[in-house]
């Protein structure tokens, strides 16, 4: 019998092998598509502060989504790693210095201000049809939306992938959030909560 621990880890190596086989300057290429289709899209109000964040290893390079999404007015912030368990989400301003914090990551350092994003663009390692988002294992994201949902509040979840690292299942827990939407290479997918019972709530 295998574990679901080890169903996960599974689902996520062929995913990111799949992701990490792409070619550099196509990833590069659908990056800058990613933000011609996801920009128009994401409709929000000038102020809105939106969690985006900078690419490590293979993954979509959201800087020019973040980019026009500036110009629509959002304030940009991207996650930080506190420690084992925590992240929060830091201003991200033309100006600032960004600093190592884990994992590869770098971002904001510690002047920056802290916010709570209303929308949220996720990175991931596989999703599905029905929402299920599978992240790298950490678990920073999930508990960073249950402290939000703690307080009340309920962040837009938009999971950002290529479209190779779409599974035709996600193996998923009674904690797992599901995305709101899904934009890939092919553009901005809405998760339809109501038909699929499947699909755990955000």
């Amino acid at each position: 019998m295998i574990s679901l621990k080890e169903q996960k880890n599974s689902v996520r190596r062929e995913a990111l092998a799949r992701r990490d086989a792409l070619d550099q300057t196509w990833r590069i290429e659908m990056s800058l598509r990613i933000a011609e289709l996801g920009a128009p899209g994401i409709d929000i109000e000038p102020g809105t502060v939106v969690a985006g964040f900078l690419p490590i290893r293979s993954e979509i390079d959201l800087r020019p989504l973040m980019s026009a999404l500036r110009e629509k007015g959002a304030r940009i912030c991207v996650p930080v790693v506190l420690d084992k368990q925590t992240i929060v989400f830091r201003e991200l301003d033309r100006r600032a210095e960004l600093i190592e914090s884990g994992f590869g990551t770098v971002g904001p350092g510690p002047d920056a201000a802290v916010l709570d994003p209303s929308v949220m663009l996720m990175p991931l390692a596989a999703f599905d049809q029905r929402g299920h988002r599978l992240g790298y294992g950490a678990g920073y994201y999930d508990r960073a939306i249950a402290r939000m949902h703690e307080r009340g509040l309920k962040p837009r979840l938009i999971g950002t992938a290529f479209e190779c690292q779409k599974v035709e299942r996600v193996p998923e827990e009674n904690h797992d959030v599901a995305l709101d939407e899904i934009l890939t290479e092919l553009g901005l997918r809405h998760f339809r909560k109501a038909d699929n019972p499947d699909l755990a709530p955000a």
